[in-house]
Formats: structure tokens, sequence, C-alpha cells
């Protein structure tokens, strides 16, 4: 009897959106500053109150149901935080601070604007237009603002309360609000919210917050989850390692005006054994498998992986099609197999099969809960039937975890009860993990790929990262702090906590998400942000170096976004610009 072996890998991902900066003096932080910083965005505790906690309760009613979980070490570390946050409940979230204020009433312009600004932000069609309470509030504030920010004056501390409260509830996971009397106590309410109905609501997500590492542990210690990783900054390792990898997919790219990023080789080292760390620390053993940032990967990249101890890693279908295409062979079922490279003994390549993750990411959020679950389950007995007698397929779906549900009825609920029900009870279809497949007695044989042609999971290639002009200006202006770094490193003028200090500054500025952000696809106020916190990241690394920085950093990198404020989560797919 056939078999397909399903694997869902859903990636959880968000960069480290403190301003590391935003305290101390530059004398402070030459001696090895140790604060934190304030947070510029929310989306980690909004997406970790919504996202993290659905996904994990989905599988929690789905016991049978089993999966890969990847989740980014910076991530954690800012989940982290805000547990430290709520249980000191000393916040450094601005919108969690205006949550915790007991007297609205009495807010000052800054944080009236920055409530008006913030708490809209979500998918009106999902999150808004449903809560005729919260859907009030709006048509309040689209009306003042036709007449002139003057007239925001108007609103009342009673108006900023309802607004503060209702953003928080309308991020709330579905599943949540089918446990939690308490928030479905302040739905219904609607208005008219006080202190002590925020401090309840606050200490609700405080509890889910503090709770939220433990509960992804406890479901992989009962074998439900795999749990994965990713190098510890979400860096682009292909890139660290070698510019010139770019043109592999896009001979004609154009790259930075520095050769080569200095020292790559020993930051990506670096990055993959920090992941390694982290991960036993959180969740008590090192990761068998990666999702490399993006899915990114190169040759060099993934012999460093394999020399980590790495069994698995996942990439994206782009990657083995034009890796299969630079070495003439054909496979109509290359997706739907492991593969491995003689350069990295021991490590197994898997690829996402994009139609099928696409499909979940863009498509079905348009459609019935139980009409999508049951079209994915067509697809999938479609692929089985496509299987010679002897194949059994692995399909590998994998998308973020956490930026598509809100475009989903009751964020997604329905649509994951209805496909997990099915899973579960189909004959021939086994949701399993990569370990699990790797540890089977008779594994699923690897392919040999003759050759890796370096890209990602975006078109499989590296143009999202690199090639344009703001992109390579933010990839030069990391050269050069770099080149700093190494003088004064060598230099031995700075003690080991002062050093440590330095790398992990360094880690951050050399995360993927900078060069995401800049270019003119993305919401100029989005990328406003993204740039100001880049640059402010770089100055903080020359001031931990003892050394003043440079005034090219006072520059927005893109043209026009010095004009432009705010922020905006990151997309529902890498693939969608």
């Amino acid at each position: 009897m056939k078999q397909l072996d399903l694997v869902f890998l859903w990636h959880m991902h968000q960069p480290d959106y403190r301003d590391h900066g935003a305290t101390g003096s530059a004398e402070k932080l030459g001696a090895g500053d140790t604060a934190t910083g304030e947070f510029v965005l929310p989306w980690v505790y909004l997406h970790a109150m919504k996202d993290y906690v659905d996904m994990a309760a989905h599988l929690e009613r789905h016991p049978t149901i089993r999966c890969v979980v990847n989740f980014v070490p910076v991530l954690l570390d800012q989940i982290e935080d805000y547990a430290r946050q709520f249980a000191s409940g000393q916040f450094r979230d601005p919108l969690l601070r205006m949550l915790a204020t007991p007297d609205l009433e009495r807010i000052d312009a800054a944080d009236r604007q920055l409530l008006l600004g913030t708490c809209f932000r979500s998918n009106h069609v999902t999150m808004l237009a449903p809560f005729p309470h919260y859907k009030r509030l709006h048509d309040i504030f689209l009306l003042l603002s036709e007449e002139g920010e003057s007239t925001y004056g108007y609103l009342s501390g009673a108006y900023f309360s309802d607004l503060v409260t209702w953003y928080h509830l309308a991020w709330t996971g579905e599943s949540e609000r089918r446990r939690n009397p308490l928030l479905a106590r302040l739905m219904s309410q609607g208005e008219g919210y006080g202190a002590a109905d925020r401090r309840a609501l606050l200490d609700s997500i405080g509890e889910l917050i503090g709770g939220l590492i433990p509960r992804w542990r406890a479901l992989a210690e009962r074998g439900q989850v795999e749990l994965s990783s990713t190098p510890q900054t979400h860096p682009l390792s292909p890139l660290l390692l070698d510019f010139k990898v770019a043109r592999e997919s896009l001979p004609g790219a154009p790259l930075p005006f520095n050769a080569a990023y200095p020292g790559g080789r020993s930051r990506v080292i670096a990055q993959i054994e920090a992941a390694r760390r982290s991960h036993a620390r959180h969740f008590g053993a090192t990761p068998i498998g990666m999702w490399p940032a993006e899915g990114a990967v190169s040759e060099e990249f993934v012999r460093h992986l394999a020399a980590s101890g790495c069994r698995w890693i996942a990439s994206g279908e782009g990657v083995l099609h034009n890796s299969l295409a630079a070495s003439a062979v054909t496979d109509p079922r290359a997706a739907f197999h492991p593969w491995r490279l003689a350069k990295a003994p021991g490590l197994n390549l898997f690829f996402r099969d994009e139609r099928l993750s696409d499909l979940i990411g863009f498509d079905y959020a348009k459609w019935h809960g139980r009409d999508a679950a049951q079209h994915l389950v067509n697809q999938l007995e479609a692929i089985l039937d496509g299987a010679a007698e002897d194949e059994t397929p692995v399909v590998s779906i994998i998308l973020d975890g956490e930026n598509a549900w809100e475009h989903y009825p009751y964020n997604g609920y329905y649509f994951f009860d209805d496909l997990y029900e099915l899973l579960a009870a189909h004959p021939h279809i086994r949701t399993t993990t990569y370990a699990d497949l790797l540890a089977r007695p008779s594994p699923p044989v690897a392919v040999d790929l003759p050759r890796l042609t370096a890209g990602s999971w975006v078109y499989g290639t590296l143009s999202t990262w690199i090639g344009d002009d703001a992109k390579n200006r933010a990839w030069d202006l990391l050269c050069e702090a770099k080149q700093s770094c190494d003088r004064v490193l060598a230099s031995g003028r700075l003690d080991a906590r002062e050093a440590g200090a330095v790398e992990e500054q360094l880690a951050i500025c050399e995360s993927s998400d900078w060069f995401w952000w800049f270019g003119d696809y993305n919401p100029s106020a989005a990328v406003a942000s993204f740039d100001s916190l880049y640059r402010r990241n770089l100055a903080r690394l020359y001031r931990l170096l003892q050394l003043e920085p440079p005034a090219i950093l006072d520059t927005p990198i893109c043209a026009g976004s010095e004009t432009a404020s705010g922020g905006s989560m990151r997309r529902a797919n890498p693939s969608q610009h």
C-alpha cells in the first residue's frame, strides 16, 4: 500500500526590534553597556499571543499530527525579554506601557500619537471589521483625520483606553478566546474599559508569553514536534561567505563596492554555533536540523552546516530547479525526495513544494476552511497517485508560521481544525518530521545533487538581499563596521566583557532583515523604521568599539525614508512584495 510522508515546517521569526542604543551615553556603551533597549515595534509579543499560541493549540487539539517548527534564536531571546518585562512590571515596549498606564486621560501628545499610529495596524477585514465597537473607534479616527490632526485633542482618555484594549483583544489567538473567559467577557463588554480591565488583560498576556517556550518544549518532549533552528540572528550566510554567489542565479547582479564581507567564514561558524547553544538552552538539546535564513544556501554554507553536525536542511524549490538545470539533470519528482551533496557528507537537503505552500500562504484564506483543507488533501493524493509502486513521496510544506493567519477568518482556526482532522484520519498520508524520517530503519534515499546553485526560497535567487543600490550601500556600511571591529578586537584594548558585547551587536547588524526591507517594493514607513534602526545598530557597534560613529550613519540609506515614520510587520510570505 503506497504512503506519502508529509512534513509541515512552520518557520517562526521576527528580527530584533530593540533599539539597543536607546539608553545610555556613548561612554557607558563603550564601557560595555548592558541596557537591553526599547522595543521599536511590537510584532514579537503580538505574534506570540496570537500566532505562536494558536499554532501550539492546534497541535494540542490534534495530538497525532506531527510537524517541524523552526524558532530563530533572536526571536526566542525577545520572547524571554518580554517574559521578564511582564514579571517585573517594567515595560520597555511603549504599547505595553500604555496598556499598563492607570490613567490615560493625562498621557502626553507623543503617547496619544503612538496609540493612534499603532492601534489600527492590522488586517482590517479580519481583525477590525468583525468587531463593531472597535470599528467605531476607527470611524471616529477617520472622521477627525479629515479635519486635521489638531482635532485629535477632542479624544478623551476613555477613547484611548478602549482603543488600546481593543487592539490587544484583536491580536489574541482564536484558541485563547475560546479558552479564556476573561477575553470573552472583555469582548462582550465592548466599551468602557477601565484600568482594572486593562490590568487583567495585561496579566493574561503575560501568562501566555511566560508559558510559551515551555509549551513548545513540552510538545517536542512528547515527540509530536521537532524543533529546529536558524543561525543566531537570521543572517544571509551565503552572502556573508561570498557576495559573488549572488551571480550564480543572476549572472549580471550588481554587487557592493567591497569585494567581500571581512572574516565572513568565522562569522557564519559563530552564528551557527550560537544558534546551537541557544537551542540547547531553550529546549534541552541541540537541533538536528536547520532552516537557513530565507532558505538561502550555497555550497560553502552547506559544508559549514554539515561540519557542525546538522543532519538536514531545507530550502526553496527554485534553488533545486536552478541546481538541476545547471547540471542538465531532469527529475519530474525532484521535490519529493531528499538530496545530498558530496561536499557535505551526512547532510540531507529537502526542498519546499512551492505550489502547495503558497496555496496556504496566499489563496486558502479566501476559501471556506473545510473546502481549503479538502483541496490540499486532494493535491497530496494526486502526488501519491503519480508515484511509482516502490516510491514513498516526501512532500515538504514550508512557510511562515505567523503572518498568513491574520488573512484567514478566525486566525485560521477552522482551516487548521479541518486540515489536521482530515490528515489524522487519512490512511495513506502520514505527517512526520525530518528527524523521524532520517531515524527510520529504512530512511528515504537521498539522491546525489551534482552541484548546488546558490539561492533562496524567494525566486530561487538572492536578489531580495543584494543587488540594488540601497541594499549594496547597506552591505558596504556593514563591511566598514566589520573592518573596524577586526582592528579594535585585534588591538586587545577591550576586555572580554566588552569584546563579547561587540560580537553580540555585530550579530544583530548581520541579520538578513535589514537588507530585505531596503527597496521601493516595501511601504515607505516600514523602510524608514528599518533604515533608522539598522543605522542606530551600526552606530552602537562603533560606540561599543569606543569609536565615534561615522557621520554617514546620520543619512538614510533609502532616498525619502527620512520623511517617513512608523513600521510594519514582516510579510505574510517572503515571495510577496
